[in-house]
């Protein structure tokens, strides 16, 4: 939260680089150390329910950067604010959540079954935390792998391609708007509102198939809601980059979100299930952040593909129609998520492991 604050002061790309740097090194280990805690804490009956609920909050911050976002366009098309000076309040709102994390340090207390736990390792020698563990041991090291392929799957679905809808949304509706006839002063304003509406809808989406797939997965188990998630992913993403031409057409951000973020719901309810108490902050952390590491190569490929795929075609259109062609193509890395979670075990109904 503190450095999202900081990009706002940034002088050049190499300062905003390193402070974007540090934000994804906090995300990243938040999240596992966020799904292990409440894994470890509540009882097995309410702990799919419980992950899959916080992942599912978490698209409630989206929704209000995209309610940020629309209000700055609204100011930026009454000259209240300059398009340069936009992001830069954007970034400021996103420091305010370091004012939560001091009452969540002082509140939150660590889980009695990792206290008894971490005391019976000191006595038997276990090592926790211990990533030559993780990897060093074949129990462990086959689902940490496997997990991270998973992640790897779903992550650059989202980040490498889903995410990048704002470019498509602001494209398509630059044009239309141009079409229309409006005054090019007011352009950039509406356009931000809506690429801040399209980030609305797609996390609404987001909200309720986070929470379908918990369901989901308490009844037809993990790994049947994961093949099945996989698949309306990369049919709602084919089906959105293919089709969307309009204001009209906002609706389908829902969708797309609805499928791609549910899969998120997935990781936090099946990672923490994957591993013992020793490892699991540890193994879902490193499921999830190499994933991401090396999810990071998504939007370079997204960004080279269009580009090549830019050199056929001709006419105003030409960025649109590659772009939309690219995104289709980058669409079938869900099929590694539907293969790797064949490999994997099913965990509903069984307790967390144990060495």
């Amino acid at each position: 939260s503190i450095c999202t604050g900081l990009s706002a002061f940034s002088k050049g790309w190499v300062d905003f680089a390193v402070y974007r740097f540090l934000t994804g090194l906090g995300v990243g280990g938040v999240f596992g150390l966020a799904v292990a805690l409440i894994a470890d804490t509540l009882p097995d009956r309410s702990r799919t329910g419980a992950l899959g609920t916080l992942q599912a909050l978490s698209a409630v911050g989206n929704i209000t950067a995209g309610l940020v976002s629309m209000l700055m366009g609204s100011m930026v098309s009454k000259g209240s604010v300059s398009p340069d000076q936009a992001w830069k309040y954007m970034f400021l709102v996103g420091a305010l959540p370091a004012f939560l994390c001091v009452f969540i340090a002082i509140r939150v207390k660590e889980p009695e079954k990792w206290v008894k736990a971490r005391e019976a390792g000191r006595l038997s020698g276990a090592k926790f935390g211990s990533y030559s563990s993780l990897l060093g041991e074949a129990r462990w090291r086959k689902p940490a792998l496997l997990g991270m392929l998973l992640c790897v799957s779903g992550v650059i679905g989202l980040w490498g391609i889903g995410f990048f809808s704002p470019e498509l949304v602001g494209d398509v509706i630059e044009r239309s708007l141009r079409a229309e006839g409006v005054a090019a002063d007011q352009i950039a304003g509406q356009k931000g509102w809506w690429v801040g509406m399209n980030s609305i809808v797609q996390n609404a989406g987001a909200f309720i198939g986070m929470l379908a797939f918990t369901r989901l997965a308490q009844g037809m188990g993990r790994k049947p809601a994961f093949v099945l998630t996989f698949a309306l992913a990369m049919v709602a993403t084919i089906g959105y980059f293919q089709f969307f031409n309009g204001r009209g057409d906002i609706w389908m951000s829902a969708i797309m979100g609805a499928c791609q973020l549910a899969l998120f719901a997935g990781f936090a309810i099946y990672l923490p299930e994957l591993f013992p108490t020793r490892l699991r902050s540890t193994g879902t952390s490193f499921c999830y952040n190499v994933g991401r590491f090396v999810a990071a190569t998504g939007p370079f490929t997204l960004g080279q593909l269009q580009s090549k795929l830019k050199e056929g075609l001709e006419g105003a259109d030409a960025k649109i129609e590659a772009f939309r062609m690219a995104a289709t193509y980058m669409s079938g890395i869900f099929i590694l998520g539907i293969i790797v979670v064949l490999l994997m075990p099913e965990t509903k109904g069984r307790e967390l492991p144990e060495d």
